[in-house]
């Protein structure tokens, strides 16, 4: 299975030895077609394996608040997204696929197993498309199918490992359409960059530093190839803006109306979140800088650096660097730098990591072995308590009658206790601490929110809400573990952890109120990634 390690445009100068895979004679006797599609059927098996062993993890917020919006009317799903700030493609997806399967935790995290899972035979396809380099596909697909981003988010129920699904294809369109000048993937590029508009928002960082990137390419690109390599630009990003035009307004109204106040602006530590959160280990992200350093190093000598290969090399660079960059200029005026954000740049780095490792000889083969050892348990970096919710709900769901009062001290966890509180879809009455008595529920309202949570005085908004229950009705006071403060220092978590703590004052303080015996929650505690909650149980007397 061993083929040339460049295009077949150029052979740079190579600085290591080639090797070939050997196979047993009765393999060899397979067809060449025969034997990548066995190993791609084992490679995605195994994938699959690793990528479903915690499908049937409880919800945390996030998820939750995936599911409640997704259970609205296809129609409604626009609409109610213009408080959250999201695009649409996702929870549309996620509607539909509910109606086949059903909202439940393995349901719903199926979805996004499947984009994961897809990732790895279309990137062995799309670097086979782009190199025509067996070796080098092949270890593309083995850094996808034990990639740790994908295995964490093909097990839960957001938009991320879909989103890492689009820039496979949007990055595959990008070097074979622009790079390579065929045209009929610079319609690839334009579909699948549209969708990432339509389905989160580094969408609009990846199209951006993929025009700059254009730019670097046409510094790039001989003279007599760069006015058609301009055409086929003007005509992609112009189809991606009239695709995208009908979301624009919606899309600005939320750019100037919500945000992510629960964020923190970053500094200079993104190369760590980089190894730890994409990668998924420090020793996996040496082996890969390292070793795949060592192969690419003839691109950047005098006979190396002017050759096609060497252009598609700083594609990738360019992709993954400016993408980031313009992601942490923005996220210093208004926060949005998430380590699970970072989806569309997933493809660009590891087919880098393959082109590196595929050029290192049989350094570059040990190197992947050593990437699949250090990342072939999930459970190493796959939590399998997001939240303890679902806990809370299962020991004092059962006390709760209809018309008690739920009342969330993370606002933004309502959808949460709504999904996992028995009958609550139906009995319960839910209020949280910036908007006290919520009426919607199944999503969090993020308009203005920051501003809207400092003017909510718990002192004016909390008692007549008390007063207003009858004798005999219970409260149910669900707060946020907060006591690691500086995991709360972001201005909305900040506010959370005040106002919680205010609410639950008093809750505690009020004569009409009395805590039920041995009513709190959890008596065990597992310990959650994500978010963290107790309970208590209270009765108006």
């Amino acid at each position: 299975m061993s083929a040339t390690s460049s295009t077949p445009a150029e052979q740079p100068t190579r600085i290591v030895r080639e090797f070939k895979l050997w196979m047993p004679g009765w393999l060899q006797r397979w067809p060449e077609w025969l034997r990548v599609t066995a190993f791609l059927v084992l490679l995605t098996a195994l994938s699959a394996f690793m990528r479903t062993r915690y499908l049937n993890g409880q919800f945390w917020m996030d998820e939750a608040l995936a599911v409640g919006i997704a259970s609205h009317p296809l129609t409604a799903i626009p609409g109610i997204l213009r408080y959250d700030g999201s695009p649409p493609l996702y929870y549309m997806l996620l509607h539909l696929w509910m109606g086949m399967l059903g909202d439940g935790e393995t349901a719903t995290h199926t979805l996004s197993a499947v984009f994961g899972i897809s990732c790895v035979p279309i990137s062995y396809w799309g670097v086979w498309t782009i190199f025509k380099n067996k070796r080098m596909a092949m270890m593309a697909a083995v850094l996808f199918a034990f990639n740790a981003f994908l295995t964490q988010y093909s097990q839960e129920t957001r938009m991320y490992s879909m989103m890492a699904f689009l820039g496979l294809f949007a990055t595959i369109g990008f070097i074979a359409g622009f790079v390579q000048r065929r045209r009929k993937y610079v319609i690839l590029f334009a579909v699948a960059q549209a969708l990432m508009l339509y389905t989160h928002a580094w969408g609009l960082f990846y199209g951006a530093g993929s025009f700059i990137s254009l730019a670097i390419l046409w510094r790039l690109t001989p003279a007599e190839e760069r006015t058609g390599l301009v055409k086929d630009a003007l005509m992609a990003y112009v189809a991606v803006a009239v695709l995208f035009l009908p979301w624009l307004p919606t899309f600005i109204f939320q750019s100037t109306h919500t945000g992510a106040p629960w964020d923190s602006s970053p500094r200079f530590g993104a190369p760590v979140q980089l190894s730890q959160n994409l990668i998924g280990a420090d020793s996996a992200t040496a082996a890969l800088v390292l070793c795949g350093g060592v192969g690419l190093a003839d691109l950047f000598v005098r006979k190396g650096r002017n050759t096609p290969t060497a252009r598609i090399m700083w594609m990738f660079f360019s992709l993954v660097i400016i993408t980031l960059g313009l992601a942490w200029i923005a996220s210093q005026i208004t926060p949005a730098w998430v380590p699970r954000y970072f989806a569309p740049i997933v493809a660009p780095l590891l087919i880098l990591g393959a082109m590196g490792l595929s050029r290192a000889g049989v350094l570059g083969a040990i190197s992947l072995l050593l990437v699949v050892i250090f990342l072939a348990n999930p459970a190493s970096f796959t939590p399998q308590y997001k939240s303890d919710m679902q806990d809370v709900a299962g020991e004092l769901g059962p006390d709760l009658h209809k018309g008690d009062l739920v009342i969330v001290g993370q606002p933004e966890q309502t959808p949460l206790a709504y999904y996992y509180l028995p009958d609550g879809h139906n009995s319960l009455v839910f209020a949280n601490t910036m908007q006290g008595i919520d009426r919607q529920p199944t999503y969090m309202d993020w308009i203005n929110a920051i501003e809207r949570y400092r003017a909510a005085n718990p002192w004016k908004v909390l008692p007549p809400i008390l007063n207003a229950l009858k004798p005999g009705q219970q409260v149910l006071f669900i707060r946020p573990m907060t006591e690691g403060a500086l995991n709360w220092k972001a201005p909305w978590t900040e506010l959370v952890r005040l106002r919680s703590a205010q609410w639950g004052e008093i809750i505690a303080s009020d004569k009409q109120l009395v805590q039920e015996p041995g009513k709190w929650a959890p008596h065990n505690y597992f310990g959650a990634c994500c978010v963290a909650d107790s309970a208590v149980l209270y009765k108006k007397v």
